[in-house]
């Protein structure tokens, strides 16, 4: 589509898209003011108003090309001593005088840079002109606007604010009745102050759909804060030529004069309006509201009036700020208890998630929630009422999808977006959510129960529609207030309870954060000391991942004969340092492959023809679920147990040669006696060898062994010597 398709010309729109008119190329002004585009440099005019001989005294026609001196008075002067360094961005006022028929003429206006590079000139009789047609608001009193800006600052909360705002404007500028419109997240206007003749209907509490207003309009009103309208019923004049002399349209965004689109003339007039004064609200950039002013007959609103509004509106800005922002402290100090919870609950019970769901008011009464449900680590936790689990992990499948503004996910009516959670309605027909982790599908929800709305247009929003001529048919075929029951849906979040569940979601971030940081530690700390002490080992070790690679081997592995000249990268591997390598790499694939635990000895190969015998015990380390971590193969040195099993033999052996020759000598009572002696002797040192085998370490029962055979070898011989002496005597 087009260009010109998508955006219809000023003037074209039809009710279906209207949203897309180019209100900005209005090429036409209201007749209250006269407009002049300047060529900067020579100060030659090149466009004017059809008006332009009511005002400066010569035809728009007459006056293209024509030096702007030739006006009389000081207005070419003025312009000619701006500043060269002066930003005309933005409009700078004017109080000038033109030559009009042998008189001196007092206009009031602005000046500004359009986009081409020329200036816009727009010029009004000055307030009290005997030549001006319509009703004034007159001038307002320094006085007045101090007070103003001190009732303002003293306003606690936004609705007294509005109630003050209301009063002052109306005072000052006495229109029928002013409004202060408010705009909610989805662009819906409502009226939450008024201050009005007492004969009109009230409009408090109305809404108005987000269509109401076009987004180009919104974007003019970011711009131009205030826009006068001083009768619906005006003719448009025109601006002569249409066209500046690049070909290009005049691009009027800044112009207050610039004529008003006629659906939105249409629209005033079925609402029986005739005059109007819009004041912008912006905050952080955006359209926070509008001081609407509707008047019942023409009214016009002179430039210093405007120029008063403009700063009070800045004033109203600032107080909406920090009224806002006092909510953001009451949130910090909210979110700082819930901090100091969360880190007790930790160092307590060592779950953070305990200080949130311990007691549910703490987490659902600060925004007005009946639930709530956490997602963290693949687990829910929830408080108050909330779906089923399968229903809250549809919802989490959802939400992670959908665009986020600010941090905060929130929705009224479910519902409406996803008719496919109908039967969520009755506990979750509002959500708002905070993601706590980028990667990871963890998210806080807060719930809100169905809660039936009864909202109040100012008509039917839905637009219906007879046909679409907008100068026939009016964008409200009545403008009797229409009520809308919402089924499905939950009260609106509010910033305050948004600016809540945002802050709450980043202490739980910071806190997740520092629990991890915490853990890394204490497992970097664990992790070195098993390092250290499997590094230390006697025993070699080896580590290897879960496809057998290994990880990690000690440097008493290291250490062992034939290890340093063998590469090793897999458990198959260590095959290559054994005498019988392909039993080692049988058992090893068992484990790896059957995950069958071995324990078994293998005989290392050394240098020479010795070789080193070694105890193998080799484990399955089991993960979550069926899977592993990996493998552990521990080797212990054999060496000091075979020599312990060679000494018992030994010993064994020496004992039962000692108890033959026991036996073959027994004949006299006397030798029975001897015999009895030496037998004491020999159980004596059988049980002296059992106690040594349980009590001694491995590398120590050889050695005791030995010495307690050559004790007995020894005192056997005593004995012998003893024996043979007493038989002498």
């Amino acid at each position: 589509m087009n260009e010109a398709l998508a955006s219809p010309p000023f003037g074209e729109a039809t009710l279906s898209n209207c949203e897309r008119e180019l209100i900005h190329l209005a090429g036409s002004i209201q007749p209250h003011g006269v407009l002049l585009t300047i060529a900067a440099d020579a100060l030659t005019i090149v466009q004017a108003s059809a008006n332009a001989a009511a005002f400066v005294g010569v035809d728009a026609e007459s006056l293209i090309g024509r030096d702007l001196a030739s006006l009389g008075g000081n207005l070419a002067g003025q312009l000619r001593d701006l500043d060269p360094g002066i930003d005309l961005a933005e409009p700078l006022p004017l109080a000038c005088t033109v030559a009009r028929d042998g008189a001196t003429v007092a206009l009031d206006g602005t000046v500004h840079r359009h986009a081409g590079g020329g200036l816009i000139v727009e010029l009004e009789l000055r307030d009290g002109d005997p030549l001006s047609r319509y009703e004034s608001t007159g001038s307002v009193d320094h006085a007045d606007m101090a007070a103003a800006v001190k009732k303002f600052s003293s306003a606690p909360t936004i609705a007294s604010l509005s109630e003050a705002v209301v009063a002052c404007v109306r005072e000052q500028t006495g229109y029928d009745r002013v409004m202060v419109y408010k705009f909610d997240p989805d662009g819906h206007g409502e009226i939450i102050a008024e201050a009005r003749k007492d004969d009109l209907e009230s409009l408090l509490g109305h809404h108005y759909p987000a269509t109401d207003i076009p987004q180009r309009a919104r974007e003019l009103y970011i711009r131009n804060r205030v826009r006068v309208l001083v009768d619906v019923h005006y003719q448009p004049v025109a601006i002569s030529p249409r066209l500046l002399p690049d070909g290009s349209e005049l691009d009027m965004s800044l112009c207050h004069l610039r004529s008003m689109s006629p659906l939105h003339l249409q629209y005033l007039k079925n609402m029986g309006v005739t005059g109007t004064l819009v004041v912008s609200l912006v905050r952080e950039g955006k359209l926070w509201g509008l001081i609407a002013c509707h008047h019942y007959a023409p009214r016009d609103v002179p430039y210093g009036t405007r120029a008063v509004l403009e700063l009070l509106a800045e004033v109203i800005s600032t107080r909406i700020a920090a009224i806002e922002n006092y909510v953001q402290s009451q949130v910090e100090v909210l979110v700082k208890r819930l901090e100091l919870r969360m880190i007790e609950a930790t160092s307590t019970d060592g779950d953070w998630r305990n200080a949130l769901f311990r007691n549910a008011r703490t987490l659902l009464t600060p925004v007005d929630a009946t639930g709530a449900a956490l997602f963290h680590d693949g687990e829910v936790m929830t408080a108050g009422d909330v779906p089923s689990t399968p229903d809250l992990r549809a919802l989490l499948a959802w939400v992670s999808v959908q665009p986020i503004e600010g941090g905060v996910y929130t929705c009224s009516s479910v519902v409406r977006r996803n008719p496919g959670f109908a039967s969520m309605a009755a506990t979750a027909s509002g959500v708002m959510a905070v993601p706590l982790s980028p990667s990871r599908p963890d998210w806080l929800m807060w719930f809100r129960k169905e809660q039936p709305c009864e909202y109040t247009w100012a008509g039917d929003p839905a637009k219906p529609l007879l046909n679409d001529d907008p100068l026939t048919l009016s964008p409200r075929r009545s403008f009797v207030a229409w009520s809308e029951i919402v089924r499905g849906t939950a009260a609106p979040w509010t910033r305050a309870e948004t600016v809540l569940a945002k802050a709450i979601g980043q202490t739980l971030i910071d806190i997740i954060l520092q629990i991890q940081a915490v853990r890394l530690l204490i497992a970097q700390h664990q992790l070195n000391l098993v390092r250290s002490q499997v590094g230390n080992s006697k025993d070699p070790v080896v580590i290897a991942d879960p496809e057998g690679r290994i990880l990690y081997s000690n440097e008493t592995f290291q250490r062992l004969p034939g290890s340093p000249g063998v590469h090793l990268e897999t458990l198959d591997d260590l095959g290559n340092l054994f005498l019988e390598p392909e039993e080692v790499r049988t058992m090893l694939g068992r484990l790896r492959r059957n995950r069958l635990p071995w324990r078994g000895e293998a005989a290392l190969v050394t240098a020479g023809c010795e070789s080193l015998p070694l105890g193998v015990r080799a484990d399955v380390v089991p993960g979550s679920g069926d899977s592993i971590l990996g493998f552990i193969v521990i080797l212990s040195d054999l060496t000091a147990r075979k020599q312990t099993e060679s000494a018992r033999r030994h010993f064994e052996t020496t004992l039962l040669q000692a108890e033959r020759d026991l036996a073959m000598s027994s004949g006299s009572a006397q030798l029975r006696e001897s015999d009895e002696v030496m037998g004491a002797i020999l159980a004596n040192a059988n049980v002296a060898a059992m106690e040594i085998a349980d009590a001694a370490g491995g590398d120590e029962i050889a050695p005791l062994l030995e010495e307690l055979e050559a004790s007995t070898q020894r005192a056997a011989a005593l004995y012998r010597r003893l024996r043979f002496h007493t038989r002498k005597g």
